[in-house]
């Protein structure tokens, strides 16, 4: 796709022959449906891994004069819709790839210059020298006077200034403004598409090109099918190559929004399939440092959030005021919004809270954490398999010095002074628990509310549910009755195996953990 008008069709022809295609052409019905109307600007940014240039190239070979791609998508999704035919291969297609407008200038003001160049020079080329120079929006009036055919803008890391080039808000503000000026109530523009990670830069509560619909991995909108894999693709992937939908699940879902409720890492899941081996790829392209940056950030209960969700705990945030760039951080909340717009967290648009999302990206987190030297959070996360098999082995000395020391060490990083903050802990120190179990906090049963519950998950039905009462200031001996008094097994009689009850209590004078554990087979 180095070619700058009508690049045609052959990254989507080497998509079609991968070893793995998922087809997402669906996308195309939606574009078709906003094309030529007061809706035709289009953001949709996701992380990287999540099939942005993908779906840029996709657009390119359908909408573009510049091929006859008829055969690629008759016989997928879109050809089956009623507004295949009407704008198959019917566009002057302008493809802008700004992240390599920016490798070759190296910053915003020469990025532009360079775009506006480039633009004129492709459509002198394709319409005649006698159009206008020096003037990119006249150029592209003039050619399509001539032609009689519209444009489709579809323009790939269009965020990758805000990205790179964090301090250089002179340059930042030039850009917005020629995007604006470029596609802003032009009759040239049929339809714009952007991909990116990050949504379009605020400045103040407003955006630069408030024309365009945004969809992110905040809020996708009608758009989160795209986002990434949808369950039942995942599954016949799965089915296809003989894979375990199970693990796949554990490893690579967890993205979940209002209109898709499960959401696989695309890339990970094809790495899965191909090498037939689920492991972490998000290394692959990723580097720790940029997640090492933004967690080590000492905004006030930043640290707090993370270490309470590697526990598998979740975190309520206001993402309203995220300035949507990389540089413009007042609160933790801004760090954790933008965590989510990297993939590393998920968002909850109905709690507005977000959580880590997988086992994937849980990994991610501890390599980060433990190589920032946060005080006692790496000692915890290394002995928790310790700690797990002490629980099995119903060691309750163990039990009770191992959270002890989870509490002492990490105590400068955790407000210690509450069961919320008890239980921050606890799933802190079982954090190894996530291999073996489906967590659950605070869940309603019987009476009252289960403090912490662990069901092991199906392939792992011989290990015991864990059930945990934790208590400040009381006893654990009182924990186990209340769990007896209020009926909490209840809540997982279709559980057919063994439970350990688990009764923890912090005494604050002594600063002792106690522990006591009862069996209970169902």
């Amino acid at each position: 796709m180095g070619k700058l008008l009508n690049p045609g069709s052959g990254g989507f022809i080497e998509a079609l022959a991968s070893k793995i295609y998922v087809d997402k052409t669906g996308l195309l019905a939606h574009t078709n449906s906003l094309c030529g109307t007061k809706q035709k600007w289009i953001c949709f940014s996701r992380p990287r891994r999540f099939g942005k240039t993908m779906a840029a190239e996709m657009l390119c070979a359908y909408y573009s004069k510049g091929c006859d791609s008829r055969a690629l998508f008759e016989n997928l999704r879109i050809g089956q819709d009623p507004s295949f035919e009407r704008h198959l291969n019917k566009y002057n297609v302008i493809f802008l790839n700004m992240q390599s407008f920016l490798s070759q200038t190296h910053e915003a003001r020469s990025l532009v210059e360079r775009v506006s160049n480039d633009i004129e020079d492709a459509l002198r080329k394709a319409f005649g020298d006698e159009l206008p120079k020096g003037n990119v929006v006249n150029a592209l009036i003039e050619s399509q006077t001539k032609s009689g055919t519209p444009f489709v803008f579809v323009i790939d890391e269009w965020d990758c200034v805000f990205r790179e080039q964090k301090s250089d808000t002179g340059g930042h503000k030039a850009y917005l403004d020629f995007l604006r000026l470029l596609l802003k109530d032009q009759e040239y523009v049929q339809l714009a598409y952007m991909t990116g990670i990050l949504p379009i830069k605020k400045y103040g509560t407003h955006s630069a090109l408030n024309m365009f619909t945004e969809h992110s991995m905040a809020s996708p909108l009608l758009l989160a099918e795209f986002v990434g894999f949808t369950e039942p693709e995942a599954r016949a992937l799965c089915d296809s190559f003989d894979m375990s939908f199970e693990e796949a699940r554990e490893w690579y879902d967890g993205y979940s929004f209002k209109n898709e409720k499960h959401v696989y890492n695309p890339l990970s899941m094809v790495s899965a399939m191909i090498n037939k081996e689920f492991n972490n790829y998000w290394n692959v392209t990723e580097t720790l440092d940029a997640l090492r940056i933004y967690i080590d950030m000492n905004f006030d209960g930043l640290k707090d959030a993370i270490v309470d969700m590697l526990g598998q705990g979740s975190r309520r945030v206001s993402i309203a005021r995220f300035q949507n760039d990389m540089s413009t951080f007042t609160s933790a909340d801004d760090v954790l919004t933008l965590l989510v717009h990297l993939g590393y967290l998920r968002y909850d648009s109905a709690s507005q809270e977000v959580s880590i999302p997988n086992k994937e990206i849980r990994e991610e987190f501890k390599n980060a954490v433990e190589g920032s030297g946060w005080p006692g959070v790496a000692e915890a996360l290394t002995e928790s398999r310790s700690l797990l098999a002490a629980t099995w082995a119903k060691n309750e000395s163990f039990i009770a010095e191992a959270i002890g020391r989870v509490h002492n060490n990490s105590a400068s990083i955790l407000k210690y002074n509450d069961e919320n903050s008890l239980a921050c802990t606890v799933l802190l120190a079982y954090y190894s628990a996530a291999d073996f179990y489906f967590t659950f906090r605070e869940l309603a049963s019987g009476k009252g509310f289960i403090d912490i519950l662990f069901l092991p998950k199906p392939r792992h039905l011989g290990k015991s549910a864990l059930l945990i009462e934790l208590k400040w200031d009381k006893s654990a001996v009182g924990a186990i009755s209340q769990i007896k008094d209020k009926n909490y097994p209840e809540k997982v009689s279709e559980y057919t195996g063994n439970i350990l009850m688990i009764g923890v209590n912090y005494d604050t004078k002594s600063k002792k953990h106690d522990c006591v554990i009862e069996e209970l087979a169902l």
